[in-house]
């Protein structure tokens, strides 16, 4: 079993301060406040973790039951190392991913485990419930090259046109950094626009149940004329 205890030595280098040198000497300071601005925006923006169907999720390879669900989570909660799915008799993982409405989607953040066990590719399919390792030997709606990111800085970006109206998204990781046969996933944000769903068939169903009184006074006058004759 993998040591999970992993460190958080990210090196990849990304600068997010935004405090760099801008020339016009206008003594802005950008101090804690702003970092937990910018915590807190990110947090509303990955946000429709809270509009997915947890109870419908499921997570193909995963080595603990239920373990897939946990990745979907707050921003603010991304850093807690103890939960995370890890991949069971090979390196992929596959989640499909229902939504209690429709989504455009804008964004997407990921969290893996060390360099070896990071995914380093996923690819991305739009209302396609219930996808399975096989189905996903299809051709995606679109494929992303994924970087080793511990704390969630990179986010990456969908073709939003393609992803305008999803109602379930599947991501499948094929791989890791490592070539190894564990894949570790801690966090996967999602960012974008939700609609809810638009309920036409309780409509529908409720008109069609109601008792037609023109379907009875015919039926009574037939068996009058059936009494008759």
């Amino acid at each position: 079993m993998a040591d999970h205890c992993h460190s958080h030595g990210c090196g990849h280098g990304h600068s997010h301060g935004g405090g760099g040198a801008d020339g016009g000497g206008h003594g802005h300071s950008h101090g804690p406040s702003d970092a937990s601005d910018a915590e807190n925006i990110k947090g509303q923006e990955f946000n429709l973790y809270l509009r997915i169907d947890m109870d419908s999720l499921t997570c193909l390879n995963e080595e603990e039951d239920g373990s897939g669900r946990t990745v979907f989570r707050a921003y603010e909660d991304r850093l807690d190392r103890t939960k995370f799915v890890s991949s069971d008799v090979d390196e992929e993982l596959l989640f499909n991913i229902p939504f209690s409405g429709t989504v455009k989607l804008k964004g997407l953040l990921i969290i893996g485990g060390e360099m070896e066990t990071h995914p380093n590719k996923m690819r991305l399919f739009k209302n396609r419930p219930n996808m399975s390792f096989e189905d996903a030997g299809a051709a995606p709606d679109q494929e992303i090259d994924v970087h080793v990111d511990q704390e969630g800085f990179i986010e990456y970006k969908p073709i939003v046109a393609r992803f305008n109206d999803v109602s379930h998204l599947s991501i499948h990781f094929p791989s890791n950094h490592g070539n190894s046969e564990k894949t570790e996933i801690y966090y996967i944000g999602l960012k974008g626009e939700f609609s809810e769903a638009h309920r036409h068939e309780v409509t529908i169903t409720a008109y069609e149940s109601r008792a037609n009184p023109a379907d009875h006074k015919t039926n009574a006058l037939n068996q009058m004329n059936q009494m008759i004759s």
